[in-house]
């Protein structure tokens, strides 16, 4: 688009928003959203009362928006003679009380403490990339010095990594308070919306410099703060919001059967990853039914190293066999506890409709499927460290022949069991012989009075036993070759 920079360094430059403003005319342009998506964030910050700096103003619709709904007392300024002039002749009328001024961000007229409020929208990402930041250094220091204590410096903000933060750690340094919002995108807009979310910076002014940081990301304009106690954990948060997004708008305008798409979410208390969602899409050519563009499939827990739910082949057939135009398989992790299917469904419900793929109907009912309808079983037995393999998980599983078995997982790759033995209770243990018999009804989990075994005389793997009958072969075992050394090459 020839109205957009050839480079970032443009954005800060005055002769390129002369150009542009010129070129685009009247027809206002709206970085990162207009009034509607940011009014519900910007009214909780920033009192009808306040006066307020908007820094960068450019042709945006915003301020005039936000005077109809009764700002009365906001200044804008802008680099652009061009735009100032233009907004100032629009407005002479409708809003007198309504001013604009050709100021450069980095030196204002205004005296010390004369602003409630200071909004921002873009200009920050705008500056940022000219003089390794120096300039946009100077804009946040000039914004800190009019700034009431009590003021607030709010940033619509992109939050490229090294813009966050530098203005984040700006603040910190100051002592104010930091607080992040990530947007919510608005549901029917992905063609014409960002890729990356949309940010809201919220930082406070203090009298005195807090003496430890206080750092806080929100998701949407009215989630619960979650505190954080470095910038780090800040800025990964947004990488892991920005990743999300973008993987949400790949899914929700294309489908792609060999990209196996996947995402962890996490606890939001703990951090600790809870479910891991892989994304299959059903190929081009298959006979799916309309009424069927859409399922989320839970893997019973216990089941995530199957072949059908591992693997990238195993995926895809279950996707197929599913008869699904999109499917999205749900792993549980380890050390979570899941209360029922029920619970899972609801709460993974507004998450999973984001991953919907293009052209479903808001309203089409989405199944959640299982395997016999219920969550499976795991309990994990011990965890330890070994000095060759890592990280290393004992765990107590119901398989999906109904059994119970015991597992040796190396966490380094979660998703091969390097060894497996089956469990019988003590009361069933001497009648556990089934070879000839139908299978057997699923074995329930087992309660805390219950005593558990390993059956000596399961082998898990055909390998196993063609091992153990070539020992037998050599007399590996009897009395009379007691002592006997075997050495085994694979």
């Amino acid at each position: 688009m020839s109205l957009l920079p050839r480079t970032a360094e443009e954005f800060s430059s005055a002769e390129y928003w002369e150009r542009f403003f010129k070129k685009r005319g009247e027809k206002a342009f709206e970085w990162y959203g207009d009034y509607n998506k940011l009014c519900g964030v910007l009214h909780k910050y920033i009192k009808t009362q306040d006066k307020v700096l908007v820094v960068g103003c450019g042709n945006s619709e915003l301020s005039e928006q936000l005077y109809d709904v009764g700002y009365k007392h906001l200044t804008n300024i802008d680099i652009s003679e061009t735009v100032v002039t233009h907004m100032n002749q629009r407005n002479a009328e409708r809003r007198p009380g309504l001013t604009f001024h050709q100021v450069d961000a980095t030196q204002t007229p205004y005296a010390d403490a004369s602003y409630q409020a200071a909004l921002d929208k873009g200009t920050l990402d705008a500056m940022a990339s000219e003089e390794e930041g120096a300039l946009a250094r100077n804009m946040l220091t000039e914004v800190g010095r009019v700034l009431s204590v009590g003021g607030r410096y709010v940033c619509v903000t992109l939050a490229q990594e090294s813009v966050i933060r530098l203005a984040v750690e700006h603040f910190v340094q100051r002592g104010w308070a930091v607080r992040l919002h990530c947007l919510r995108e608005e549901s029917g807009k992905d063609e014409d919306s960002f890729a990356l979310p949309v940010f809201v910076l919220v930082c406070t002014k203090f009298r005195q410099p807090m003496p430890t940081p206080i750092l806080e990301m929100c998701l949407g304009e009215d989630g619960a703060p979650n505190r954080l106690t470095q910038v780090a954990e800040l800025l990964s948060a947004v990488r892991e919001h920005q990743a999300y997004s973008v993987l949400r708008k790949r899914l929700r305008t294309s489908t792609d059967t060999s990209s196996n798409l996947s995402l962890t979410l996490c606890h939001a208390k703990t951090g600790l990853p809870r479910y891991t969602l892989t994304v299959q899409d059903s190929p081009p050519g298959a006979k799916v039914p309309r009424s069927n563009p859409f399922a989320i499939f839970i893997v019973p827990q216990g089941s995530e190293t199957a072949w059908l739910y591992s693997s990238s082949e195993g995926r895809r057939q279950l996707a197929t066999s599913a008869n699904f135009r999109r499917l999205v398989i749900v792993a549980m992790h380890r050390n979570q506890e899941y209360t029922d299917m029920q619970a899972v469904q609801s709460e993974l419900s507004p998450m999973v409709m984001d991953l919907a793929p293009p052209g479903m109907p808001e309203n089409q009912q989405v199944p959640f499927l299982s395997v016999g309808g219920d969550l499976g079983w795991r309990e994990v037995v011990s965890r330890g460290v070994s000095d060759l393999s890592g990280d290393y998980c004992v765990e107590n599983v119901r398989g999906e022949d109904g059994e119970l078995y015991r597992r040796l997982v190396f966490l380094s790759n979660a998703a091969l069991v390097q060894s497996e033995s089956r469990l019988v209770s003590s009361n069933t243990a001497s009648t556990h012989k089934r070879k000839n018999k139908k299978k057997a009804k699923p074995t329930a989990p087992p309660t805390a009075s219950t005593s558990l075994s390993v059956d000596s005389g399961f082998l898990c793997c055909a390998h196993h036993e063609i091992m153990v009958a070539g020992l037998a072969m050599l007399g590996v075992g009897m009395p009379q070759n007691k002592g006997l050394f075997v050495c085994v090459s694979m």
